[in-house]
């Protein structure tokens, strides 16, 4: 399985063969018609297995809610942070019209957020005034184990995350899972057995 380091190294390589291959089928192409990332303005980093997210959220039963969540990650300024002012706009970018656009958005929106995609606080725009993106990769694993995505999604879903070295995203959030479900168990056991001394108290009293 790809680490890191190996992945941008295999991206280089793309990067370069896929130039050659340009430099012959594409000889002197305009450059006003390319997207060039570190030349043309207005870019988003995204993560690659969106839309393999947007697919899982498109088969959920209901409301599709794809389309919205890479509306979100086009929006982002490179942070995990998005500070939504206006409801309308973003309703509008998702292909929301008509005077249930908004409302439209939010139900969409209640989906990314039951299904950890996304993180919510309220503030001057309504609920939805700061949304917190999610790790894409945690939340598809987390719908696997919850038994909302298909075999076949989370089958592409883990052969992408070896392409591209991300794997350790999986691996990070099963531990940090175990972590938080022993510190659960520990907790109860904690709580169960102060109640259990306050009853033997209660009984020595009496």
């Amino acid at each position: 399985m790809a680490n890191v380091k190996q992945s941008k190294a295999v991206a280089m390589k793309m990067a370069e063969k896929a130039q050659t291959v340009m430099d012959l089928h594409y000889p002197g192409y305009p450059a006003e018609w390319l997207w060039i990332r570190g030349k043309n303005h207005g870019f988003s980093t995204v993560p690659r297995t969106l839309p393999i997210a947007m697919q899982a959220l498109n088969e959920l039963p209901g409301h599709p809610a794809g389309h919205t969540l890479f509306c979100l990650w086009a929006r982002s300024p490179d942070h995990p942070l998005v500070i939504i002012e206006s409801q309308a706009t973003f309703a509008g970018e998702a292909g929301f019209t008509g005077n249930r656009a908004v409302d439209t958005w939010r139900r969409r929106m209640k989906i990314l957020k039951e299904h950890a995609f996304i993180d919510t606080r309220k503030g001057t725009s309504g609920e939805f005034h700061y949304v917190l993106l999610l790790n894409p990769n945690v939340a598809l694993e987390r719908m696997n184990d919850s038994g909302h995505l298909s075999g076949n999604v989370y089958s592409r879903f883990t052969e992408r995350l070896s392409e591209i070295g991300g794997y350790g995203d999986v691996k990070a959030i099963r531990e940090y899972w175990k972590l938080e479900r022993e510190a659960k168990a520990l907790a109860e056991a904690k709580a169960a057995e102060e109640a259990a001394n306050a009853e033997e108290s209660k009984k020595s009293e009496t």
